[in-house]
């Protein structure tokens, strides 16, 4: 029998981290949290005959990933996504797509804002 080979999902959600992003000289200074989603696009059927961990995309080194990336201070949420997006595909070859998610919890925009949050997509060319 021939197998559709489908595309899976795995999500990462609320990672949660303190990290040190802004434009504002105290944001590095003073920190704040952070939540990440992160999804990922890939080939699950091998793995789920197999369930060899080999045979898919362990969350563990997505989860190591988004922490790295997330302890290098960026002025923008949107640089720290773009990092975390490309590294997941130049370091999982079996990946296609990722998806990440990046909120600052209570930002500081001079309003009683719960966070913001950015979404960018990468796809393996």
């Amino acid at each position: 029998m021939k197998l559709n080979l489908e595309m899976g999902i795995i999500k990462l959600k609320n990672i949660r981290t303190f990290s040190y992003h802004g434009c504002l000289i105290e944001e590095g200074k003073i920190g704040s949290d952070y939540t990440v989603d992160l999804k990922i696009k890939t080939n699950l059927q091998k793995s789920a005959e197999t369930d060899h961990l080999l045979d898919t995309v362990d969350y563990v080194h997505l989860n190591k990933i988004v922490t790295e990336e997330m302890a290098i201070r960026s002025h923008l949420l949107e640089h720290v996504a773009k990092r975390i997006n490309i590294r997941v595909l130049n370091e999982i070859e079996t990946v296609e797509k990722t998806t990440v998610w990046v909120s600052k919890i209570n930002p500081p925009i001079g309003g009683d804002v719960e966070s913001v949050t950015i979404k960018m997509t990468e796809i393996r060319k």
